[in-house]
């Protein structure tokens, strides 16, 4: 029944465009979305739309999942940035991308949550599904970068901004990509944003709306 619901959605989101390359496709059939939603919720864990975890948050639907993960373009071997946990399902999408189930282990998720119980339940989540290996959970600020050494080829950022934070930008890598809803509280931008040396290159992938950014750079 859970597979035959899974194969459903995947085969909506690969008609309206939302999911494109094989990588993607292969990380939605693989993780288990079920066990990153609250039992209650177990029944519409492939319904495209989102879902309420605890603290107040959302799981994103799993079309903006696909969005995002395509629009970053995202390959195996990556190192990854995903600014808001939340329930932990997007870090492990990424990490089935990156380093794939069953073998060795190559990229890596690090993963930042604000909110620490919300990173302890993304914690469970990821452990249960099998993901805890690939994804390094930090609590911190997240609009304030990863406070780790070294850049990212990719940041992906679950939470709407006001504007692009710098400090992301500087733990982006050259040829690096961004993936980050920008905007007022209630509707945004979802944006590519690539750097190329010193330049800055900004592309608009689609309208969303997303829970706002907690932090130095995103909203009071």
């Amino acid at each position: 029944m859970v597979e035959e619901a899974k194969k459903r959605l995947i085969w909506l989101l690969k008609i309206e465009g939302a999911v494109r390359s094989e990588d993607v496709e292969r990380a939605l059939l693989r993780v288990p979305r079920e066990e990153f939603v609250l039992p209650q919720y177990r029944d519409e864990a492939y319904d495209d739309h989102p879902l309420p975890i605890p603290e107040g948050q959302t799981i994103s639907a799993p079309h903006m999942c696909a969005i995002m993960c395509e629009a970053a373009s995202i390959r195996r071997g990556d190192r990854v940035l995903e600014v808001g946990t939340g329930s932990g399902y997007h870090a492990a999408l990424c990490a089935e991308i990156v380093s794939p189930t069953g073998e060795p282990l190559e990229g890596i998720v690090v993963s930042v949550e604000v909110v620490k119980p919300l990173s302890y339940y993304a914690r469970d989540n990821l452990v249960r599904a099998g993901y805890y290996d690939r994804v390094h959970l930090i609590v911190a600020d997240g609009s304030m970068g990863a406070p780790v050494r070294g850049g990212f080829d990719r940041i992906i950022v679950t939470a709407a901004a006001p504007q692009i934070p710098q400090p992301l930008i500087d733990q982006l890598d050259d040829g690096g990509v961004m993936v980050i809803p920008v905007g007022p509280r209630w509707h945004q931008l979802l944006l590519a944003v690539r750097r190329l040396g010193e330049r800055i290159e900004k592309e608009a992938v689609t309208a969303c709306i997303f829970v706002a950014l907690r932090g130095k750079y995103g909203y009071s």
